[in-house]
């Protein structure tokens, strides 16, 4: 509420949304990820200095509410872009262009992809991979065609 900016909530909203559709979606490439990573850190040091909330803060307030959600997202989107880049396979509706058959299927990489992952932040735009590999006993994950 102190910030007393110049750009709406709204605005950074649509930012990080633009962001995401085009370099995090379900195709995307290394470069796109690395750059959708820088684009979002400045968009939140941008977010942290620059964002107008109107209203009172001893007031019902959907605006500095909304703000809280956005700056949630902020890291959440970073962190989603972070875990797709880490990931270098494609894998269910989630396509890595640099992870394809020769016939342009997704690629799986099972040998190396067999995890759970959770992350945990561990400071500013710092993340701790934490793993929990997975075993298939009755069914075994095999390479999907959809042609």
């Amino acid at each position: 509420m102190n910030i007393k900016g110049k750009q709406t909530v709204e605005s950074f909203h649509k930012r990080l949304g633009k962001i995401m559709w085009e370099k995090c979606c379900m195709a995307r490439n290394e470069q796109g990820l690395k750059e959708a990573i820088v684009e979002i850190q400045q968009l939140r040091k941008e977010f942290w200095s620059d964002v107008k909330i109107p209203g009172g803060i001893n007031e019902l307030n959907p605006e500095l509410d909304k703000a809280n959600r956005v700056a949630d997202f902020m890291e959440l989107g970073e962190l989603m872009c972070i875990d797709a880049l880490n990931r270098n396979e494609s894998c269910g509706g989630h396509f890595r262009e640099e992870s394809q058959t020769e016939e342009g299927e997704a690629k799986r990489d099972d040998a190396n992809y067999s995890y759970v992952a959770a992350w945990e932040y561990t400071g500013k735009s710092t993340w701790q991979l934490h793993k929990e590999e997975l075993s298939f006993e009755v069914a075994k994950p095999t390479q999907r065609s959809y042609k």
